[in-house]
């Protein structure tokens, strides 16, 4: 019996913010270029931080490693709410994009912590 491993494409957490990155880069991208250089950007950044933070910690060998990045990655989740919220008091996102971000965001802090706890429960070193 072959052994099943845990691929990146299958972590929750890694595809739902890989896919809301892509979605407020959509977004972004038609604004104006006062509202992409200040806001734009910086929502843009920090949504890809996301998933970046989570695929560096899942290379990485070490459990305390994999986890550093997995709590980075929850820091960025921070900073994306703050300027999603920056964002919809300018006006810049809103109705039914605006409520798409926030589902997917309200999703990622239960299944990163997920994952967080999956990695120091299986992981020996």
């Amino acid at each position: 019996m072959s052994q099943q491993y845990l691929t990146l494409d299958k972590i929750e957490c890694y595809t739902l913010s890989h896919d809301m990155s892509n979605f407020v880069w959509d977004e972004v991208i038609g604004w104006d270029h006062f509202k992409k250089n200040t806001v734009g950007q910086q929502l843009v950044r920090s949504a890809d931080s996301i998933s970046a933070n989570i695929s560096e910690g899942f290379g990485r060998y070490h459990k305390k490693d994999k986890i550093k990045f997995y709590r980075y990655a929850q820091g960025s989740l921070i900073e994306t709410i703050d300027w999603i919220k920056k964002a919809e008091s300018r006006k810049l996102i809103q109705g039914e994009n605006l409520e798409h971000i926030k589902n997917e965001i309200n999703k990622l802090p239960k299944a990163i912590n997920s994952l967080i706890k999956y990695t120091n429960e299986k992981l020996k070193i």
